[in-house]
């Protein structure tokens, strides 16, 4: 079985338009959502659903990546549970020979490290920001239970595995004939999220620091000013030409930041005139965010998008 291989150019006009939360999955036979692509020559990406995660993506909703160096491979995100982790394994036995030789783990949820154990029981090392790492031992026993839940048989013998490495600012992976870079940019979305950058390559795998096709999601401890100066002053000055985002398509830079950076400016203006002209937190769910509107998961998120923005700037 071999892996479909698109030219870059074609899958960044292309891919786009494919985006859908009512797509049914795209790759059955597989716990994957979708077959992974060869977005640029030996990188690899199963993208998954831009739904929420359920039993009918096994709970393949953000992106799976691999990278293929010559001297193994490196996988970005272990899966968010055993199935797909194995099934994520399979195809990569299906396109290389090459063994596994390192998982990251792209931040501490379950979509990033639930698959950790399965990896683990390869006898692969698994890769983390310490944030992450600490994000998830003191929460994984309920990010467990939250997907066993939500991915029925899927969940199998899936357990709360943390990362075995854990770093702090920057891993540089010391194998193969890929320059490959995992750099903690900032805070972002999320505890100790991270990206994994080719420069040779002009390829950045975003992780949650960007997204596009779906609307973001903020969690209580977001801070969105953060985000948007770690976007400013260390996510954009990569240069990235290719961004494989968290979830959704693979895309530019372009895409990206019109989604990612240039949305959370715009909903704290927009928070921040409510706050100016006197709008308590129950008007402030309704703030216009009409120009996100076709954003796959926009009738999920938006209204509380608002109001932890206007919790969070309420006392700036």
């Amino acid at each position: 079985m071999m892996t479909t291989t698109l030219g870059a150019a074609a899958i960044l006009a292309a891919l786009p338009a494919l985006a859908s939360e009512d797509i049914a999955d795209q790759y059955p036979g597989s716990a994957l959502y979708s077959k992974p692509v060869e977005v640029i020559p030996n990188v690899f990406s199963a993208i998954g659903a831009t739904a929420p995660p359920g039993e009918a993506n096994a709970g393949h909703n953000n992106n799976l990546s691999f990278v293929i160096t010559g001297d193994g491979v490196v996988v970005v995100n272990a899966g968010a549970n055993n199935a797909l982790a194995a099934a994520l394994h399979d195809e990569i036995r299906a396109v290389t020979d090459q063994p596994v030789r390192l998982v990251i783990n792209e931040n501490g949820q379950g979509h990033a490290m639930l698959g950790n154990g399965y990896w683990v029981d390869q006898g692969v090392p698994v890769l983390a920001h310490v944030e992450a790492a600490e994000e998830f031992e003191a929460h994984g026993y309920e990010i467990l239970s939250g997907m066993q839940n939500y991915a029925g048989p899927y969940a199998g013998d899936s357990r709360a595995q943390g990362p075995t490495e854990v770093f702090e600012d920057r891993y540089d992976v010391p194998f193969g004939d890929v320059a490959i870079e995992v750099l903690h940019l900032g805070p972002a979305h999320s505890a100790g999220d991270i990206s994994v950058w080719l420069p040779e390559q002009g390829l950045v795998i975003a992780g949650d620091m960007a997204f596009h096709e779906r609307m973001l999601p903020l969690f209580a401890d977001t801070d969105t000013s953060d985000w948007i100066d770690t976007w400013d002053n260390a996510f954009e000055p990569l240069g990235a030409t290719y961004v494989i985002p968290g979830h959704g398509h693979p895309t530019n830079m372009d895409q990206v930041r019109r989604f990612t950076r240039d949305y959370l400016v715009y909903l704290r203006d927009k928070i921040g005139a409510h706050i100016e002209a006197g709008g308590t937190l129950t008007d402030a769910y309704y703030v216009d965010q009409s120009p996100y509107a076709r954003l796959d998961t926009f009738e999920e998120l938006a209204t509380k998008n608002a109001g932890r923005v206007f919790e969070e700037m309420e006392w700036e």
